[in-house]
């Protein structure tokens, strides 16, 4: 499976600065998308941590060739390098009260053979086109997000309800992250669209 790799980023009409930050290893089959949050500048530290941190953790296991490629392994890869990207940005901000109350969102994925090994926290989101048809193959850790699965809201009206942005979890808010890793099957043909919040409430689905 051959895998080309593109990105592109604007910071938008609202701030000076550009708080989404991503990286990737074509060799390595590694992409990684942060959108940080946080007073003056801090959510561009926090996002920029988080990528650099887990893609340098990721491609320095991955460029091993004596390094396992077992699912399991590569798994536990990716939650152990997002825990630890989590834990450093928690200690910045303790560290720098002008980092105060940063964090970031992040997802985070691996591509190997013809498998896609995927995780993500908050709201930056995985989508995957295919013959035609895009799915969004992550689920926001946000407030509205619990309220279409519990059934109170429908989908369509979360796309335009207040309080899109308040998430459930985010790197630098609490030590203990729950973090869950997805193995999805690649086909000929996929894309696949790792993008923030800043893509996703200015342009719908269709």
């Amino acid at each position: 499976m051959n895998y080309a790799y593109h990105a592109q980023t604007d910071p938008g009409l609202t701030r000076p600065n550009n708080e989404d930050s991503f990286l990737f290893d074509e060799h390595c089959g590694v992409a990684v998308l942060a959108d940080g949050m946080g007073g003056y500048s801090a959510g561009e530290v926090a996002s920029s941590m988080a990528t650099s941190l887990i893609a340098s953790e990721l491609t320095r296991w991955l460029s091993r060739s004596e390094s396992s490629k077992h699912a399991d392994d590569l798994c536990r890869l990716l939650a152990l390098s997002v825990d630890k990207a989590n834990r450093e940005i928690l200690q910045a901000a303790i560290a720098n009260p002008s980092y105060k109350s940063m964090g970031t969102t992040v997802v985070a994925a691996v591509f190997l053979g013809d498998r896609l090994f995927l995780t993500h926290v908050g709201d930056s989101r995985c989508y995957r086109l295919r013959d035609g048809v895009l799915e969004q193959i992550t689920k926001d850790h946000s407030m509205l997000q619990e309220q279409v699965d519990s059934g109170l809201i429908t989908r369509a009206h979360a796309a335009r309800a207040p309080g899109r942005n308040l998430l459930t979890r985010a790197l630098g808010v609490e030590s203990r992250l729950p973090l869950e890793v997805k193995i999805h099957p690649v086909e000929v043909g996929d894309l696949y669209l790792l993008c923030s919040d800043g893509l996703t409430d200015m342009v719908d689905d269709a």
